[in-house]
């Protein structure tokens, strides 16, 4: 996310120069130095806009210092062959637990989402299951490289206590090596086999960064999880576009989409990266979603909305859509889905 990808830090880390040094063929999203998101170009938001945004405090919603939320059971240990049961953490991250395997998104567990442990956004809850409490995952997906997204003290427990398969996007194997974690990165489209599911990358509206020297040297994205029955599609973050169109179109429609509805006030900044809930709900009906699941709210104020502002948001724009396939769980919630 722009705020604690712009917040600074580690510009002369070998891990961040690393990133800068590889090389990619040439595509629609790479012009051999740099990944952009295809299509309509959009006004470059960098970090004089970031600047401008932060001065204008008054317009920047007050959150609570502390949420506390409702206990919930724990993720079931096994679902039937036709069934996924997916369990909200927080912010990104889930445990989707498909027959055969258990995949993990994007975990966040760390108190604040920044290249520093003193300071930038702080966690107003914590995680709906807790690191020590969290099920062994086969897989682990890594949408992008965002302070947010990759969280470098949860992704060593997770390694030292798991060892799973991590598979991420172009760019970023580099980076987590030296976290002593093998991933298999993967370009837009790209699939790659772990156990019974095949992982697809899938395209995002984003951009990448952890330090002031390496804005879009690595790849975005999501990812599609084909299990058997059915899929899951796990968007990563992104904003509108007509890259929906393009997953369904190519890979099918979802039994479950996972979609970002968070962090996307103000428009004038925050439009080409982040869906607001409005456009959330026309990405569900894009992909043909059988059903849909909110994330990337409620964790970390990142953005000027008000703490409940997309889940409200969210159930205005389904009733004005006559949606009533897409929701948000509880944090810590599992909901069971049909495959």
């Amino acid at each position: 996310m722009a705020v604690c990808a712009a917040s600074g830090g580690c510009a002369a880390k070998p891990s961040c120069m690393a990133a800068m040094k590889q090389k990619f063929p040439l595509s629609d999203h790479f012009d051999g130095q740099h990944f952009f998101n295809p299509g309509p170009s959009q006004p470059a938001r960098g970090l004089w806009q970031v600047l401008q945004w932060r001065m204008q405090k008054d317009q920047r919603a007050i959150w609570p210092a502390r949420v506390l939320d409702p206990e919930f059971a724990p993720p079931p240990l096994t679902v039937a062959p036709d069934r996924v049961a997916i369990t909200f953490i927080n912010h990104a991250s889930f445990l989707i637990r498909l027959p055969g395997a258990v995949v993990l998104t994007d975990p966040i567990f760390s108190q604040r989402c920044s290249p520093v442990s003193w300071a930038g956004p702080k966690r107003v809850r914590r995680p709906g299951i807790a690191l020590e409490d969290l099920p062994r995952p086969d897989v682990v997906l890594l949408s992008h490289n965002h302070y947010d997204h990759m969280d470098f003290p949860a992704l060593r427990t997770i390694q030292a206590r798991y060892a799973p398969k991590f598979v991420t996007t172009l760019g970023n194997a580099q980076t987590l090596a030296r976290l002593g974690i093998q991933a298999t990165e993967l370009d837009w489209w790209q699939d790659v086999t772990a156990g019974p599911l095949r992982i697809t990358a899938t395209p995002a509206r984003h951009f990448s960064a952890r330090t002031l020297r390496d804005r879009n040297r690595t790849l975005w994205g999501g990812f599609m999880i084909e299990a058997g029955a059915g899929m899951v599609l796990f968007a990563g973050d992104s904003g509108a576009g007509s890259h929906w169109n393009d997953i369904r179109n190519r890979l099918g429609e979802p039994s479950v989409a996972l979609l970002p509805i968070g962090a996307y006030e103000p428009r004038w900044l925050m439009a080409p990266m982040h869906m607001n809930p409005e456009e959330a709900v026309q990405a569900h009906l894009a992909l043909g979603a059988r059903r849909s699941v909110g994330m990337h709210f409620g964790t970390f104020q990142l953005t000027d909305e008000p703490i409940d502002a997309p889940r409200i948001s969210m159930e205005v724009a389904r009733q004005q859509a006559n949606v009533d396939t897409f929701d948000t769980l509880g944090f810590g919630e599992t909901g069971l889905y049909t495959l």
